[in-house]
């Protein structure tokens, strides 16, 4: 059929081209593509429970899952309790106070998100040993023997809150602290001009304002405890993911390994409905009048003192000391600790991680595109779903991801068979392509996110205009959102880039034979307890990580350079 175009009413010059509802709908059917695809790992997990988990999973259900569940909710409960602690109070001082040396704290407390809590564990774990430089100085000072003293274990379950606590107290710092930010002063004052002293008035007025953004923070905080694999493997901790990958390599239990991962994802959900009824019950509006110079409370000699001390401790700790440990033991070992297989384990960490983030910002841009085009329930809904991968721990995504995928490789194994007669093995197990899907399913969120704050800034007032010139959506994408929002689609590229080199329990589970990572590179050479060699590759690793906590440092700075 041939189509007819009145040529009067066009101008000259001008092409035919496809209607704009032939584009949305297009989108439409890629976006619930993207969205599916990210889901499927998720609900063939929680399907599991279903199936028999045979003489394996009745032993493990009478023995060590107890144990679990015990060690994941005390390790949460101390994790939760100190990071609120650590977060709230650097967050308070920050925020609330003015004191010599407050400008450098408000970025240098974010630094601990640049060392993996693994790297923390490995590094930890040689310095306090008994043959590491604490004891040892210890034993020299005193002239005792190393069984005459006690030294407490960080083999433990208080090991790895310590341990965990200085990586993840980050998170909660900066929800609270943006959080106050947007509070004014003078509510403290007029509680102080009442007759309260600064603890009272922070105590019954500023911490009850900032209940929901807390709750928020140590969610957060909680999410990724219960996902955390390499520090408590480090530490000898038995929790639900190393649980999970016990019953997986070790006993060859799948379906035991998804239904241990169907259990930890429901603790997740639960975090997850909590967080959202936080979020509800949240006030983010400013008491502080727009454009007014934000009024701190001064504190004195002893207090800046105090504070600077407070505000130090998390940061010699969770960064200071344990990178000064690092350069002093890759500086022993020199350029031998960067071995060919470390740099074939750099190389394959870039590429992944490029591959990975390029895939991710782009069906981020298509997502949020799609959404923007068709402003509807269903649109949103759509983009919900393709983030629920970041709040499920990368074990739970590992095994939720070999399930369809090894059922789709049966499918084609069994095709080739009977049509053509040849035996094609595996097709997607074992693969790059795997790897990459993990971790799109993983850290889709993250881009997706990015994305839509770029979207957001921009007016609808321009899509209407182009839309009265005749340009279709694909020309509005072209010409307008991608010149605009591509500052987004950067970091969202940055985010994931670091996310994905990062990225320990999914990597480990999915990579191909003989494919290293720096995190796996890292984490295999601190097992076999060959510290010095891991200093280099881990240097590498927080190097990259310093980029998104570069990213946020400039945030905070040009917000408060705008608030003052």
């Amino acid at each position: 059929m041939i189509r007819r175009v009145d040529t009067s009413i066009w101008p000259p010059g001008a092409r035919w081209r496809p209607r704009s509802g032939t584009t949305r709908i297009v989108l439409r059917v890629a976006a619930l593509i993207v969205a599916t695809a990210i889901a499927a790992p998720i609900f063939s997990v929680t399907l599991s429970i279903f199936f028999p988990g045979g003489e394996i999973g009745r032993h493990l259900a009478q023995t060590v899952l107890p144990r679990y569940i015990i060690n994941t909710l005390w390790l949460s409960l101390g994790v939760g309790t100190a990071t609120a602690s650590i977060g709230v109070g650097a967050a308070w001082l920050t925020a609330i106070c003015r004191f010599p040396g407050r400008g450098f704290f408000n970025w240098a407390l974010i630094l601990p998100l640049a060392l993996p809590s693994y790297i923390l564990a490995y590094v930890y774990y040689d310095f306090l040993a008994s043959s590491g430089p604490l004891q040892r100085a210890i034993r020299d000072f005193t002239g005792l023997s190393a069984g005459d003293y006690w030294f407490p274990r960080l083999s433990s379950i208080g090991g790895a809150v310590f341990i965990l606590t200085l990586a993840l107290y980050p998170y909660v710092y900066l929800i609270v602290r943006a959080y106050l930010s947007e509070q004014s002063p003078r509510i403290v004052e007029a509680a102080r001009s009442l007759g309260c002293s600064l603890l009272e008035a922070s105590w019954r007025v500023m911490l009850p304002l900032a209940r929901p953004a807390i709750a928020v923070g140590v969610t957060l905080v909680l999410m990724e405890t219960m996902a955390d694999f390499g520090a408590v493997s480090l530490l000898g901790v038995q929790t639900f993911t190393t649980g999970i990958f016990r019953a997986y390599f070790s006993m060859a239990a799948p379906i035991a390994a998804a239904q241990l991962a169907t259990i930890l994802l429901g603790f997740v959900f639960i975090l997850v409905i909590v967080e959202r009824i936080s979020r509800r019950r949240a006030s983010f509006e400013t008491t502080a009048r727009p454009g007014t110079k934000s009024q701190k409370i001064r504190l004195r000699r002893g207090q800046i003192v105090l504070a600077n001390g407070l505000c130090a401790i998390p940061v010699f700790l969770g960064f200071v000391l344990p990178v000064a440990l690092l350069i002093d033991m890759a500086l022993g070992v020199g350029f031998a600790g960067l071995r060919e297989r470390s740099l074939s384990a750099l190389i394959n960490s870039l590429s992944i991680g490029f591959v990975a983030a390029a895939c991710a910002a782009s069906l981020a841009l298509l997502m949020v595109f799609h959404a923007r085009l068709k402003d509807s329930r269903m649109a949103v809904g759509i983009n919900r779903v393709a983030q629920m991968g970041y709040a499920i721990p990368g074990t739970v995504i590992a095994i939720g991801t070999l399930i369809p995928l090894a059922a789709i490789d049966r499918t084609l194994s069994l095709w080739a068979e009977q049509v053509l007669g040849i035996d094609i093995g595996l097709v997607l197990i074992g693969t790059i392509g795997a790897l990459v899907y993990a971790y799109l399913v993983r850290f889709m969120a993250v881009s997706i996110g990015s994305v839509e704050s770029g979207f957001a800034r921009v007016s609808g007032s321009l899509d209407d205009a182009a839309s009265t010139l005749g340009t279709g959506p694909l020309g509005r994408l072209w010409r307008i959102h991608i010149p605009m929002v591509w500052r987004s689609m950067a970091v969202a590229f940055v985010l994931v880039f670091v996310d994905v080199i990062k990225e320990l329990p999914a990597t480990l589970v999915l990579r191909p034979f003989n494919f290293e990572t720096l995190a796996v590179e890292v984490f295999n050479l601190a097992r076999d307890e060959r510290i010095a060699e891991a200093a280099l590759p881990a240097l590498i690793l927080v190097a990259v990580g310093l980029l998104p906590v570069a990213l946020i440092s400039h945030g905070i700075m040009r917000l408060g350079r705008h608030r003052h």
